[in-house]
């Protein structure tokens, strides 16, 4: 549980917890892990508090969301439905697709920002407010094991009871420093209130940004974030965890999604090779989920794609002295 180091206030419904030694400057290590090697370190922290982790969910989740957008979606059963049973439980670290990224007037992401990240998730069920408190415990030694100290993070949140459909809740958000890095949220079922959870959240990503503090393209893209826009790279790296997790791209549902993102994507790119960077992001997505579809296979669907694109998007000829367009919205050729 927290100690007499850390410092509590309240005041109009919002409270902080702060370590009583805040403010002393924080020093980035030198080193920067690999992403397999953070998540190793992760797992065993989360292992030595006795949170085992467990398989991912599938990215192709259809049914309230095209793709699963949160680990805390491991949870539907017992939150959403009140029954005695989850998904999954632990720790999870989950693929997640999201468009929902907070963007500049430019439309391009925020830096700290993707559309696709690794949501670094302990979910679980509990059955008191002291497994709540343990949890908090259990991820500032989880934090203190990558390299955060207690005295650089803030907690904080609103003592209220948000509502949403069948589940009511109270979120804890982290700060490291000025930067926001997750949530510790308290759930439970509207109607069985007795069914209670934890969701653990953050990015993957962005806890080895606030860990780093180095520029965020270069932490998110590696050697290619100056060979693109970084809207360009997001898609690229998106498109890569939808075909690898074998979503194929078709006219609706999640292959409607990933139709939608690879149209971002330059067909100057990819006529020029995508292997490489391709081949990256593969890598980065395998070291938390079993993709699959290889690698050179992505580029095969990516490449195809964007070439049946062109000739769906080229222009039509007239027929008739009417201009036709090569396809219709059913998707059939209208000039044979």
């Amino acid at each position: 549980m927290l100690g007499p180091q850390w410092e509590f206030s309240l005041a109009d419904g919002t409270f902080e917890i702060c370590h009583r030694d805040r403010g002393t400057p924080y020093i980035p290590p030198r080193s920067t892990p690999s992403w397999t090697d953070l998540l190793t370190t992760l797992t065993t922290a989360f292992a030595a508090r006795g949170v085992i982790r467990d398989e991912c969910l599938p990215l192709r989740w259809g049914r309230e969301t095209e793709l699963t957008i949160s680990a805390v979606q491991a949870l539907d059963p017992l939150l959403k439905g009140g029954r005695t049973l989850t998904y999954r439980k632990g720790f999870l670290p989950q693929p997640v697709v999201r468009f929902t990224g907070e963007r500049d007037e430019r439309g391009d992401l925020l830096d700290g920002f993707l559309t696709a990240f690794v949501n670094v998730s302990r979910v679980q069920p509990i059955t008191s407010i002291g497994d709540y408190a343990e949890a908090l415990d259990d991820w500032l030694f989880v934090l203190s094991q990558l390299g955060f100290h207690a005295r650089h993070m803030e907690i904080h949140g609103r003592v209220e009871v948000w509502h949403r459909r069948q589940v009511a809740g109270v979120t804890l958000m982290f700060n490291h420093l000025d930067l926001t890095i997750g949530d510790l949220v308290l759930l439970w079922n509207t109607e069985y209130p007795e069914r209670m959870a934890l969701d653990l959240g953050t990015g993957l990503e962005r806890l080895a940004w606030a860990r780093a503090r180095r520029d965020w393209n270069e932490l998110a893209f590696g050697s290619f974030a100056s060979a693109a826009p970084a809207s360009v790279l997001d898609a690229v790296r998106t498109a890569t965890l939808l075909l690898g997790s074998g979503i194929t791209p078709s006219a609706r549902g999640a292959g409607g999604v990933a139709r939608r993102v690879i149209a971002t994507i330059p067909p100057g790119l990819v006529r020029l090779g995508v292997s490489a960077i391709v081949r990256v992001f593969h890598q980065h997505w395998a070291a938390s989920a079993n993709l699959p579809v290889p690698w050179p296979a992505i580029c095969s669907v990516m490449e195809e794609e964007v070439a049946s694109r062109s000739v769906r998007t080229s222009p039509g000829r007239r027929v008739g002295g009417e201009l036709v367009a090569p396809y219709g919205t059913d998707g059939t050729c209208q000039w044979s």
